[in-house]
């Protein structure tokens, strides 16, 4: 039993090297705060640690970790505001993969900040971690199509967001936006 222990926690090790960033990303894209998604992460990863031997045999841990991130995150937003950190309008430095496009992120980032959480968390999983609607439904545990007129709304006000400059935002600057699939 020992080396399968042992076996089991390599396997979680590995996971988590693996993917926390690309996990960290996903949760600072929810929330829009990293200090806040490092917690969420880290809340996350310890569920999964709890669940590890049962959860390891299934196909997909990923969306196994990515409903346990979604839903500590909406238990962070329930939590009573003497319990919770004030969001920060000022956003870390992030490195840039091309010339000019830390400048796009951030404009971007801003403005997905500003849509309302449940659209937010609809356009991360579907556009960010590129799941299907009905993947999407699962992870939230709502409807396609709730997904899909959460997607609409949530991309009709972040195309709001980014063409008016009364908001603080350059109307030159698009986003790359996916075309819904159903």
């Amino acid at each position: 039993m020992t080396r399968v222990r042992a076996h089991e926690e390599a396997d979680f090790r590995e996971f988590v090297l693996a993917r926390s960033h690309a996990l960290r990303r996903t949760a600072y894209l929810l929330c829009g705060d990293w200090h806040q998604a490092e917690d969420i992460v880290q809340t996350a990863l310890t569920r999964l640690y709890m669940a590890w031997r049962r959860v390891s045999r299934r196909d997909s841990i990923e969306g196994y970790v990515r409903q346990i991130i979604f839903r500590a995150y909406v238990d962070e937003r329930r939590r009573g505001w003497s319990r919770r950190e004030s969001p920060s309008d000022d956003l870390p430095d992030l490195p840039a993969d091309e010339p000019g496009m830390a400048e796009e992120r951030m404009v971007i980032f801003r403005a997905l900040a500003k849509v309302p959480r449940r659209q937010r968390a609809v356009l991360v999983l579907r556009f960010w971690e590129d799941l299907r609607v009905e993947e999407t439904a699962a992870v939230l545990g709502c409807s396609e199509g709730t997904v899909k007129s959460q997607t609409s709304r949530g991309l009709a006000t972040l195309r709001a967001l980014l063409g008016t400059p009364e908001n603080g935002f350059e109307p030159t600057v698009h986003p790359v936006v996916h075309r819904e699939r159903s």
